[in-house]
This record gives C-alpha cells, structure tokens and sequence, in this order.
C-alpha cells in the first residue's frame, strides 16, 4: 500500500469486544490458519503480486533471525535506464555512501520518536539489498485483462480458504464487523488476495527493504518516511525484528501494512499491548477494518453492484465523476439481473465498465472507493468485492468478461498515448500509465472515430488509431 501516513498510534477501539467474545485475550499465532495458491502485495510500485510465483512462508521463531550475511545484488538494471539515480554509476555511489546516509537518518527518527539506543541497535551492520535495485527498475509487464485478473484471483480455492478462515476465527471477525461497522467479509477477502490468509506474506527483511530504498535509487525521499516508520515499529517493541519481512517494498503483515500505514491504521485488538499484525489475526483484521473505516467506509451498504445496461445506452455516463441516485439510475433504464432488485433509490453511484462495453457493469457507491483507499486499482477493488460477497454465499457474475479481448501491453499503452497526442488530445505523459487523462482523451478519439465512448483503452482503439495513420 502506497500511503503517507502520519506517525503515531491509533487508540485502541475493540480490546473489550474481542475479550467478551473470545472469554479472554487472544496472542501470537494462535488464531492463524494456512492458505494456498496465489498472493499479491500491493505498494507504491507493486499494485499487486498476484501474478508472481507465491512465496514459501516458514514459521517465525522468537529470537530475531540474522540479518543477510550477504545481500542480494543488482544483477540487471536495465541499462536504458534514465533516472539519473538508477545508473550504475549512481547506484554504486549510493551503495558506497550507504551507511553514511543511514547515519543521517538519526535526527529524523529520533524525532518521530525512536530512541537513541534503538537506532544505533537496529541500524548497525545494515547493509544494501542491492537486488531490489533490479525489482524497482523493471517493473513486472501485467498484461491482463481485468476479467482475467478478476477470475484468477477470485478462484473456488481461495473462496472455499475464506470460508474456512472465517470459521475459524468466527469470534475475531465478528467483534471486528461490530466495533468498526466495516463488513467483515470485506476483510477477510483482503486478508485473501494479500497474503492468501498468510501463507504467502514475503520474505525481504522490511528494515533493510526500506533501508535501501531510502539510500538507493528513484524512490529515496518516500521510503526515508518508510524506514524511520520501520525502526519505530522494531524498537517499540510492536513486531519483532526476525518477524518484520515482507516485499522487497517494505509491506508486511497479513494484510501487508506499509510501515508509515501501519502507523496510523493498526490497532492492539488482542489487548496484549502491541498492534502486531504479522502475528495476531485479531490485530490484522482489526487494523485492516480500521484502514477500511478511515477510508470512508458507510456501515450497512454494499461495495457496489452488477448490472445489465439498455440497449443505445450513452457510455459517456460510466464516468468515476458522474455519482447519480439509484432511481436515475434506473430511470435510463439500467437493472440489475435476473430480477434482483435494485439497491435504495437515494443511494449514489457511479457506473464501471472494468472491460467496456462488451464486459460486465456495476454501479459502484462510496465504499468501493473505501476500498480503493487500500489498493487504488478497479480490478484489485471489484475482486475484492466480488471475494466477499462470494465467500458470504453469493454467485458469480452474470455477464460474462469478453473472450476476445486482450491487454495492452505497457509499449502498446505508451504507442496509443502517443498516437492521441499527436492528434492534439492532452493525454499527459506518454508513460503506458492509462491516467484520467488518457481515459478521457480515448473516450474522445472514440466519439470521433464512431467507436463506443467506454473509455476503454483497447486493442481495438489502438488498431484504428494506427489504421488512420497509416501504420
């Protein structure tokens, strides 16, 4: 999770509730329970993992385990690399320089916090992970369809996991939905996608992790913010050093808490005096509930809904800045299927088509963005949603995602933006991220060009932008 966060430590809201339902105080690992297949993690340049090999996860012992006696190297940064930090020439420097920049550090988390003695403990003999050198520079090419996206992660498995995480730990999940009014299926499915209910939750030494990107690389001036987060973590005693890993992005925990989130969202819920979210389910559940409920989450609603649009329908309406009632909604004649009726007519919405107009659509209310606050990617949200509510018992999706479709690939994403800028739409930078502007500049090619206005950014508009060059 990509959040800036202020330090500190929430008060804790449910240590009465958890202990009124559990006759007692709930510790360590002893709620926890093994999940299979896939995880994802999501941090300010891994939206998620999902799509990369899961992780072999050992049980973590009470004594802090070494730090490596040999960090992993860069291998391969790209040589085209542009950033002036990512050359080798940089990178080498930023290595040599390492411990002098760690030792810099000391004002700044002395004053938010962390005690003379814990910085010179837990920064002595750091050194560089150069190898996320590697990770950070090039960057895995996710190149599915939202459908495909959607359906993978919200597997037979991983529901039938839920179900069974959610029994076993009925009482954690049942306080947790009471004290924070955040639907706890919502945060089980969370619980699912990150770390496939811990069984998959990292390995890099988050310490390290963040001490190296705070040193090394594009990204130092956000991660110093991370490391000192992380060293206040360690020396308050919440997480113990040996247990602190997770991506080679800094996030950790069950639900893979950035350290800065961490901070401001977790909470002791098991009472034992730490909000420890690598080791207590209670606190992870809880934290995550608490990350949800600051994010805007309105107790009671659902995260949004499918449905079925009329035929001539004007696209240009599924538009994130168009919220309508749920009666406008209906009055353009949108339903949703197989007769199930439609959400309160005072509640708003907005219409996504995650795949365009050949896919599915949902009206999505506020707590779709609330859950946006944890990952802001659709596909990550909607399949979210979708593993909650299919865990709670619900069915799939009834339209079905398009068989003919297929991603772009970031070069592709960077040619179209290319090709509308050349054709006067302001599209920002010509990166491959498909930003608000790109969305609305393809839209527009698209009302141009007699093609549907769903803003999808598809093979389909790429072809007729290279047919009307001539390319």
């Amino acid at each position: 999770m990509s959040h800036r966060c202020v330090a500190g430590r929430p008060a804790f809201a449910g240590r009465s509730a958890l202990r009124g339902a559990l006759g007692g105080t709930v510790r360590g690992g002893v709620l926890a329970v093994i999940g299979f297949g896939l995880a994802g993690c999501a941090s300010s340049d891994d939206i998620t993992g999902a799509f990369t090999s899961p992780v072999a996860h050992t049980a973590h012992t009470a004594q802090a385990a070494p730090r490596p006696a040999s960090p992993r190297r860069a291998s391969a940064v790209t040589p085209a690399a542009t950033h002036p930090d990512m050359t080798p020439q940089a990178l080498a420097q930023a290595e040599a320089n390492f411990s002098r920049c760690i030792a810099a550090l000391e004002p700044k988390a002395r004053a938010a916090g962390v005690s003379a003695a814990g910085f010179r403990r837990y920064t002595a003999g750091l050194r560089p992970d150069m190898g996320i050198m590697e990770k950070l520079q090039t960057q895995p090419e996710f190149t599915r369809t939202a459908g495909d996206y959607v359906t993978m992660l919200v597997s037979e498995t991983r529901i039938r996991k839920g179900r069974e995480a959610m029994a076993q730990n009925a009482a954690v999940f049942e306080a947790v939905g009471r004290t924070y009014g955040v639907d706890p299926y919502v945060v089980a499915a969370i619980w699912g996608i990150e770390t496939n209910y811990g069984s998959a939750r990292g390995s890099y030494p988050v310490l390290q992790a963040t001490g190296t990107l705070a040193c090394v690389g594009r990204r130092q001036a956000y991660f110093r913010d991370e490391f000192v987060a992380a060293l206040r973590i360690l020396d308050r005693g919440d997480i113990p050093e040996g247990h602190l890993k997770g991506s080679w992005a800094g996030a950790f925990g069950l639900t893979q808490f950035m350290p800065t989130a961490f901070q401001r969202d977790a909470v002791d819920f098991d009472g034992d005096g730490h909000p420890n979210v690598v080791d207590s389910v209670a606190d992870a559940m809880a934290s995550t509930a608490n990350k949800l409920k600051r994010g805007g989450w309105q107790q009671g609603r659902s995260w949004g809904y499918e449905v079925v649009l009329p035929r001539r329908f004007d696209y240009l309406l599924a538009d994130k800045n168009i919220r309508k009632p749920m009666r406008e909604w209906a009055a353009l004649g949108i339903h949703r299927p197989d007769g199930r009726p439609m959400p309160p007519a005072g509640e708003t919405a907005y219409l996504l088509l995650p795949a365009g107009a050949k896919g599915p659509a949902f009206l999505m209310t506020g707590n779709f963005k609330a859950i946006l606050s944890y990952n802001p990617a659709d596909a990550y949200a909607l399949a979210i949603g979708h593993l909650a509510d299919r865990i709670r018992g619900g069915g799939p999706f009834v339209q079905p995602w398009p068989d003919d479709q297929r991603a772009l690939s970031r070069n592709e994403r960077s040619e179209l933006q290319k090709r509308l800028a050349s054709r006067g739409y302001d599209v920002g930078p010509h990166d491959g991220a498909l930003g608000s502007k790109t969305r609305v500049a393809v839209r527009e090619y698209q009302v141009s060009a007699g093609l549907t206005p769903d803003g999808m950014a598809s093979g389909e508009v790429l072809d007729s932008l290279r047919a009307r060059d001539g390319s």
